[in-house]
């Protein structure tokens, strides 16, 4: 049975991650600064969740927590990550706060996926999937939201890397677009659900192979601009 490890299942996207693939009856571990709490869903008292806390910016609680696990992970997502600060503009910077979205939007995906490189390693079918955005793409000169933009293109290219790195070992990188999804993030007024978004990325999960290592997809397993 899959066993999957997902950042960030404390609410959004990353919750609904969890509450899908524990509705598979996959083994989930989950992570987050601090314990998942989910009066609704009840994924904490589930017995094949396994809560998991650290910050992804903290690399020795990042491997401390992989010290912890002896079992396989089939899947990775890099779900956890931030918008950025209020001001972040290319003419009004929180250069501070632009180098805290790098460090959670970019570093960390790296981060989290060397720490449990070993665990993925002992898997029949290895999947690493990061969350990053559209917003992100060259193919797009909006300069609004520009601290996350440029993390999640830089995420792109640390990622597209390591699935170059890690093919010669069968073990397949993917980068999503998880849509405009109505979360904290995303606001009220975005296209879709958290749910809707989630089940698309496990279909990709589920589907990944060598053969589409590398490559930037959309929630719903169409092509994503670079």
């Amino acid at each position: 049975m899959t066993t999957i490890l997902i950042t960030g299942t404390n609410r959004g996207i990353g919750l609904e991650l969890a509450k899908q693939a524990l509705a598979k009856g996959w083994t989930v571990y989950g992570s987050a600064r601090s314990e998942v709490t989910d009066p609704d869903a009840h994924i904490c008292e589930h017995p094949k969740f396994h809560d998991l806390v650290f910050d992804v910016t903290d690399y020795e609680a990042v491997r401390a927590a992989a010290s912890s696990i002896s079992e396989p992970i089939d899947i990775l997502i890099n779900n956890a990550g931030i918008i950025g600060p209020d001001r972040q503009s290319t003419l009004d910077m929180d250069f501070d706060g632009f180098a805290q979205t790098i460090a959670v939007n970019t570093l960390a995906p790296l981060a989290v996926s060397q720490a449990f490189l070993p665990h993925l390693r002992r898997s029949a079918a290895p999947r690493i999937l990061t969350i990053s955005s559209s917003m992100g793409s060259l193919s797009y000169a909006k300069s609004d939201r520009i601290a996350y933009r440029a993390s999640k293109a830089a995420v792109n290219k640390v990622m597209q890397g390591l699935a170059t790195d890690l093919e010669p070992i069968g073990i397949a990188v993917a980068m999503l677009h998880p849509g405009w999804v109505r979360t904290d993030m995303g606001g009220a007024e975005a296209d879709i659900d958290a749910g809707t978004s989630a089940n698309g990325i496990l279909k990709i999960a589920e589907g990944l192979t060598l053969k589409r290592t590398g490559r930037f997809f959309n929630w719903d397993g169409s092509s994503a601009a670079w």
